[in-house]
């Protein structure tokens, strides 16, 4: 209940923030830059943030995170009163706010699996996103109300209030403190790995370009729909129903994509919601009238939704637990830094040519990312991603026992592989070589013994022996099939062997 109203009161700053904008005498360009303001925050900030949610204390952190935005929130509802907001400052505070959202964000939503058990994780899920879809449909509409009756000022001063039980509720909560079984890590390595392994998941990496991509073209509904609105009407209500309707849609749309999802794959869902959303945008600069511009928005709404819903749920269930946080602040990044550009880019065009004109080019280039099924399909199954240790470790006599911070470490595994299973094994042991450099290897090669042609020789380094150790941990059941390929096409059991970097004292 708490989310709810907090995520009511920052809709509803957000429309003040847009309608304020345009009340301030801006262009097209400036209201598109809120969003902007909005959003660059979750591109700049995203990926260190997910770093910290998987080292820090995240109930901290999302707490320290709310009080600084309440801080930020009363700034922006005192200017505000005071007549003294200008738009570079009102950005410049969008910005602020945004960012403490951004720091809290990662952590926020990789605590759910804390939060309710395993089982009941995609319906904790889905319940999180009609949530913040009902937030969406009531919070403009409270908005425009407000707005049309006290001003702006009033919208913020309630986003001031909205944020209290928020911080009442994590105040209260006492997470149950977890024993660390590997040497904690840094926040330069933390980051260094969280990209490692998305570049290394080919599965995850196929979610994040179709969601950059898509959000980028479609980003110009929010961009642009402030100045669709003031050129239907003077007054504020116009635009907290238009978003109200989108939200409304989303609502709807959560609902209809469970009992697709029950007779479609993920890809075709996704694939015709991106399709609707295209269409839809370019129908924004086509609507004659208001009726017709909401039942626009309820569609796009249900479309936007559908396919942004699936997305998360996907990159959060490929994700493990040590590394969840900061796979889904790498989505954040892509997502938010798509939203960001493209209301840049849309703005900038309506700005030149007219509004309709960039809405009806945003509406084509996201009907046309239905192509990257081509290239980046999304999976119809997940693997289980729980730990699974399976690694004898090394052992270390206590004279020759390095340091955590000693490194690189050179590993190296020799295999015994008869002729006949040369090419089978060379092909499975390249998709295992993308498992070890997602779990934590900086350069990895299979080599053929020229002296002993049926032994092949496996090597990879690690930044540091603490790396090398966390990397045994990093290992999970889905991972498993692909171990027991190497098995099947190898005879007795590989040689491992540790080398740490020597110099002289």
């Amino acid at each position: 209940m708490a989310d709810v109203v907090s995520d009511v009161g920052t809709f509803m700053q957000s429309v003040g923030s847009a309608w304020l904008m345009v009340s301030l005498g801006a262009g097209p360009f400036y209201v598109a830059l809120t969003q902007t303001a909005a959003t660059l925050p979750f591109f700049v900030l995203a990926l260190p943030a997910g770093s910290i949610g998987d080292i820090a204390d995240r109930r901290r952190l999302i707490l320290y995170c709310e009080i600084w935005m309440v801080g930020v929130a009363v700034a922006l509802a005192v200017t505000t009163f005071a007549r003294v907001i200008t738009p570079v400052l009102l950005l410049a505070l969008t910005f602020a706010l945004s960012a403490g959202d951004a720091v809290e964000t990662p952590s926020w939503r990789a605590i759910l699996p804390e939060l309710v058990p395993k089982d009941d994780l995609p319906a904790a899920s889905a319940l999180n996103g009609i949530e913040f879809n009902i937030a969406r449909a009531i919070g403009p509409a409270l908005a425009g109300g407000l707005i049309a009756v006290a001003g702006v000022g009033a919208a913020f001063l309630v986003n001031v209030v909205s944020f209290l039980g928020v911080i009442v509720v994590v105040a209260r909560w006492r997470r149950p403190v977890r024993a660390r079984s590997t040497p904690a890590e840094t926040l330069g390595g933390a980051t260094i790995a969280a990209v490692r392994y998305v570049r290394n998941a080919p599965v995850v990496s196929a979610v994040m370009l179709r969601a950059g991509v898509v959000m980028f073209c479609a980003s110009a509904v929010f961009a642009l729909l402030p100045t669709i609105a003031r050129t239907l009407s003077a007054s504020a209500i116009t635009y907290g129903i238009l978003l109200g309707s989108f939200g409304a849609g989303a609502v709807g749309g959560a609902v209809v994509m469970e009992k697709a999802r029950a007779r479609w794959s993920i890809e075709t869902v996704v694939s015709t919601a991106i399709a609707i959303l295209g269409v839809m945008i370019a129908l924004i600069a086509a609507a004659p009238n208001l009726p017709a511009l909401i039942v626009v928005m309820v569609i796009a709404g249900g479309a936007w939704i559908t396919f942004i819903s699936l997305a998360s749920a996907l990159v959060q269930t490929l994700a493990p637990d040590w590394v969840r946080a900061r796979v889904l602040s790498v989505f954040l990044l892509i997502t938010q830094g798509g939203l960001a550009l493209g209301s840049i880019v849309w703005g900038a065009l309506g700005s030149r040519v007219s509004v309709g004109v960039a809405l009806v080019a945003a509406g084509a280039a996201t009907l046309a990312t239905t192509a990257l099924r081509l290239i980046a399909r999304l999976p119809e199954a997940v693997g289980d991603v729980s730990p699974w240790n399976h690694w004898r470790m090394p052992v270390v006599i206590k004279a020759a026992e390095p340091a955590l911070s000693e490194g690189p470490v050179l590993v190296t595994v020799e295999y015994h592989v008869l002729p006949a299973d040369v090419d089978p094994f060379l092909e499975v042991m390249e998709e295992y070589g993308r498992i070890r450099r997602r779990d934590g290897a900086s350069r990895w090669g299979i080599f053929r013994d020229v002296e002993r042609p049926d032994r092949y020789l496996e090597s990879f380094i690690v930044t540091s022996w603490a790396e090398h150790l966390r990397q045994h941990d990093r290992l999970t059941i889905a991972d498993r099939e692909v171990l027991q390929r190497v098995r099947e096409l190898t005879q007795d059991e590989p040689i491992v062997r540790h080398l740490i970097h020597a110099e002289p004292g």
